[in-house]
């Protein structure tokens, strides 16, 4: 066999560990400006958006809201957030499928943050990219609708992995659907053992007070200087 006389370049660990660091970047500079980011994650159509929307009424007497909407090209979800009360910033992200640290970096530079508690960035709908990057957010949420059935984390056991929360949306139409909650309750243990899951509705307001609950306590436990991830 002759001798490889060319280089091999792994260009996705590269692309990662430079991401990472961005990453750690971000999250000492909310540190310093005490705002709490949650990564908000799900596919197409499962509810980010008007989870959102309720979260923000729920939280904003107490807490200085922002959101930052990622989208490949619309601003249908800023103006819906923004409504409901919150400091918003569109982003487009030029069809890629996730956003990156250095995306967020500059969508933190544009919003300005001095004025925000907790930040919501809600990502591009995809269960697969957005799982990959660090953006350097305090915690990473994952929302999984009825309508997309229990085997998700089987298919995309990567998302449900690294995030630390799982909301299990839409859960007023379980009655419609095939849904078996107790199946992906196992797949999730089997991947993320610790991980919390909550079914909500943010149609009715089902389990939403669970999720306003967990939420405080993680701000709270920030701020006293609790893990970050």
């Amino acid at each position: 066999m002759n001798k490889r006389e060319y280089d091999i370049l792994e260009t996705k660990e590269n692309i990662l560990a430079d991401n990472d660091k961005v990453a750690e970047q971000v999250r000492g500079h909310l540190k310093e400006q005490g705002t709490f980011l949650v990564n908000l994650m799900a596919s197409p159509g499962a509810g980010k958006t008007t989870t959102l929307v309720r979260t923000i009424k729920a939280l904003k007497d107490t807490y200085r809201i922002g959101v930052m909407e990622a989208d490949v090209d619309s601003d249908v979800d800023a103006a819906k957030v923004q409504e409901a009360g919150a400091k918003v910033i569109q982003l487009h992200t030029g069809g890629s499928c996730h956003m990156d640290a250095d995306m967020t970096r500059r969508g933190l530079e544009k919003l300005g943050v001095e004025d925000i508690d907790i930040l919501f960035l809600e990502n591009v709908g995809n269960l697969v990219c957005p799982a990959e990057f660090d953006i350097g957010a305090a915690k990473k949420v994952c929302i999984l609708s009825v309508p997309e059935g229990h085997d998700k984390p089987l298919k995309y056991p990567l998302m449900f992995t690294v995030s630390d929360l799982l909301m299990i949306g839409k859960i007023d139409v379980k009655p419609v659907f095939d849904f078996d909650e107790e199946a992906l309750r196992k797949y999730v243990r089997e991947l993320n053992p610790d991980m919390p899951v909550l079914p909500v509705s943010a149609k009715t307001g089902e389990g939403f007070d669970a999720w306003i609950d967990w939420l405080k306590r993680e701000v709270e436990n920030w701020r006293k200087g609790g893990a970050e991830e």
